[in-house]
């Protein structure tokens, strides 16, 4: 089992070495082989990011496409000396994930709830933080990485992306976060999102401060680019609270 220790300044890997083939099986055992990817010797653009949080699922979905796109990214994430965080699971693309990344070479952050922890199986992996419960969970997860990628996923790993993204709109952080694309899965999210631009809800420079491609070297590089937001949530008060703004007093 992975140590329970506090998180830690991730290092980078060298990048000259091959990256090693990697198999993994999908829910209907099929097996999946990610494309070979050569190296690089040095990713000047990728100074700015050290780790990369990625949301995924505990499931590997019904097409083959999802689990072989967690592997890619695994192995693309190693390459380039990122370490992973992600939450901890053994199993769907969350398992693939992780076992690509340290299969060829990389190091991986988990961090899961307590409650989970006492039910799933664990990758062996660099390091495994137990978190008290969901909150801290996303907390950590989120303190600890540089920029986020979402991968297809159900209900937990929309709610994660969502909430980075909101985090970003609002000035929480500044960190880029971005969704790889397969196989279309996120196409009427995005579709229903440019809906929600055109009626007034979500601002249209929101909408395109998240960063969607298909292949995972171009999604890192345009992280690794992406700036901070020019505009935040605007002011909906007429008057700021003196002090820190802990309490507000009503409008007159």
């Amino acid at each position: 089992m992975a140590r329970e220790r506090a998180l830690q300044a991730p290092r980078r890997v060298d990048a000259r070495f091959l990256i090693r083939q990697y198999c993994t099986r999908n829910a209907n055992g099929a097996s999946l082989r990610c494309p070979r990817i050569e190296p690089r010797l040095y990713f000047p653009q990728m100074e700015n990011l050290r780790s990369i949080c990625v949301f995924c699922g505990s499931s590997n979905g019904k097409k083959p496409e999802y689990a072989a796109a967690a592997v890619a990214l695994g192995a693309e994430l190693a390459r380039r000396g990122l370490r992973l965080v992600y939450g901890g699971g053994d199993v769907g693309t969350m398992g693939a994930l992780a076992r690509a990344v340290l299969g060829a070479g990389g190091e991986v952050t988990g961090v899961i709830p307590r409650k989970l922890y006492e039910l799933v199986d664990h990758v062996e992996l660099t390091e495994l933080v137990v978190a008290a419960d969901m909150h801290e969970r996303k907390a950590r997860m989120y303190d600890a990485a540089d920029a986020f990628v979402a991968l297809p996923g159900g209900i937990g790993t929309l709610d994660e992306l969502f909430e980075a993204w909101t985090w970003r709109a609002i000035g929480y952080h500044d960190k880029p976060v971005g969704i790889l694309e397969v196989s279309g899965y996120f196409a009427p999210l995005l579709a229903f999102l440019r809906l929600t631009a055109d009626e007034g809800f979500l601002p249209a420079e929101q909408l395109e401060d998240i960063v969607v491609d298909e292949r995972p070297a171009s999604l890192l590089d345009r992280l690794a680019a992406k700036k901070p937001p020019t505009a935040h949530k605007r002011p909906e008060r007429t008057r700021i609270p003196p002090g820190d703004g802990s309490s507000y007093p009503s409008r007159a």
